[in-house]
């Protein structure tokens, strides 16, 4: 099994209104990938206050170790593909 080298460029996310999505960009074995963690997610797991566009940006940029963490996890898990983060990953992975 190939090891990827997977790196988060230090970028500011990105929300999407029309998925409910926060994106953040990765770089796996030097190619961009996008990844994206669900509104759900940031207020379930990481505190944030609403579906606003600052709140949920404000959660993401608050714990960006943890979520970079869990979407490393992923993309080895899955190929290094596109990715989305939902509340159940979180809840699993607990």
């Amino acid at each position: 099994m190939m090891v990827m080298k997977i790196h988060f460029p230090e970028e500011c996310p990105e929300y999407c209104a029309r998925d409910l999505v926060v994106a953040f960009p990765a770089e796996v074995n030097g190619v961009r990938v996008q990844c994206a963690i669900t509104a759900e997610a940031l207020e379930d797991h990481f505190g944030a206050a609403s579906l606003r566009e600052d709140d949920l940006i404000g959660a993401f940029n608050s714990n960006r170790h943890p979520i970079e963490h869990a979407a490393r996890h992923l993309l080895n898990e899955i190929g290094g593909k596109p990715m989305l983060l939902h509340s159940g990953y979180f809840r699993f992975c607990e």
